[in-house]
C-alpha cells in the first residue's frame, strides 16, 4: 500500500515537475516571438511605404502617372540617405492594419494622425501639425459648428475626423441630418461643389488642398474639430525603425530639406509653420 502510494505521490510529482517545465518553455517561446518583431534595421532593407494614392498632397498619382505627394517625397529622401529601397505601396485605408501587422508594407506614412491610435501603433515623432475641420461651399449659409444642425456632413472612411466625431464631438454629430463615410476626398468634394451635400470633414491639409485648387469654391469654418499631428506609424514594437527615421528626419529640418520640400507643395496647401520637428 505505501510502495503504492509512494508511486503515485511520484508520479504526480513528475507530472507537475513536467508541467512547469512547459509552462517555462511555452514562456520562452513567446518571449522569443515577441523579441522578433523587431524589424531589423540595415543597408539595402526594402522600405515599403504604404499611402492612399487618392489622399492629395500628401500621396497621390502625379500627371505623370507616377506617385507623388509631400510624405511620399519625406519618405524617399529618408531611404536615399540610409541606404534603404524605398518602395511605394498603394492601400485600402480600411485594410492598412492587416497590411502592416502582415508585413505587406514596413510603414503607414500618409497625412497619419498620431493622437488616438496611441496604443495600435509605434510612432515616429510628429512631423507637422493638422486639425479636424469643416468645408462647405463659398455660398453656404453655414458659418459655425451650430449651423451643421440638421446638415449632411460627409468624411472618409476610418478617418481621424471620423474617430473625433464618434468621440469627443458625438454630441455635436448627434446633430447632423446625417454623417456618411465615403472612400476618398476627391469625389466628396465633387459632391460638395455640386450641391450634393452640405458639409466635408476633414484634415486641415487636405482643405487646404481643397481651396488651393479651388478657392472660389469652398470656405473652411473658423472652428475646428480638434487639433492634433502627423507622425508615422510602424508596427507596434519596432521602436529602432522608428528612432532611424526620427534621427533622419531631424537632419532634414536641420539642413534645409524640409522647408524646400514645403515650398515644392506650397500651391497645395503644404505650409512649413506646420512643422513641429
Amino acid at each position: 500500500m505505501k510502495k503504492k502510494l509512494t508511486l503515485v505521490l511520484g508520479c504526480a510529482f513528475a507530472l507537475c515537475l513536467g508541467a512547469f517545465a512547459l509552462a517555462g518553455c511555452s514562456s520562452s517561446s513567446s518571449d522569443q516571438a515577441e523579441s522578433t518583431d523587431q524589424l531589423a534595421v540595415e543597408e539595402g532593407m526594402d522600405f515599403i511605404v504604404g499611402f492612399d494614392q487618392d489622399y492629395p498632397p500628401y500621396g497621390f498619382v502625379g500627371d505623370d502617372g507616377e506617385y507623388t505627394g509631400f510624405d511620399l517625397d519625406l519618405a524617399k529622401e529618408v531611404c536615399e540617405r540610409n541606404g534603404w529601397n524605398y518602395v511605394a505601396q498603394p492601400i485600402n485605408w480600411d485594410a492598412k492594419d492587416g497590411e502592416l501587422n502582415g508585413g505587406a508594407i514596413t510603414c503607414i506614412w500618409n497625412g497619419f494622425t498620431r493622437e488616438g491610435r496611441e496604443d495600435q501603433y509605434t510612432f515616429s515623432n510628429d512631423y507637422m501639425r493638422n486639425a479636424q475641420v469643416i468645408v462647405v461651399k463659398a455660398d453656404s449659409d453655414i458659418k459655425s459648428l451650430e449651423d451643421l444642425a440638421g446638415k449632411s456632413v460627409v468624411t472618409q472612411v476610418d478617418s481621424a475626423a471620423l474617430e473625433v466625431l464618434e468621440g469627443d464631438q458625438a454630441e455635436l454629430a448627434a446633430t447632423f441630418g446625417s454623417l456618411e463615410e465615403q472612400s476618398e476626398y476627391n469625389t466628396v468634394f465633387m459632391q460638395l461643389e455640386s450641391g450634393a451635400i452640405d458639409a466635408v470633414a476633414c484634415d486641415l491639409s487636405i482643405a487646404q488642398y481643397q481651396m488651393s485648387a479651388k478657392p472660389d469654391a469652398y470656405v473652411m469654418l473658423d472652428e475646428t474639430l480638434s487639433e492634433e499631428h502627423y507622425a508615422v506609424g510602424f508596427k507596434q514594437g519596432n521602436t529602432d525603425l522608428a528612432d532611424a527615421v526620427n534621427a533622419t528626419l531631424a537632419e532634414m529640418k536641420e539642413d534645409g530639406t524640409i522647408e524646400k520640400l514645403c515650398e515644392k507643395y506650397a500651391e497645395y496647401g503644404i505650409s512649413f509653420e506646420n512643422v513641429v520637428l
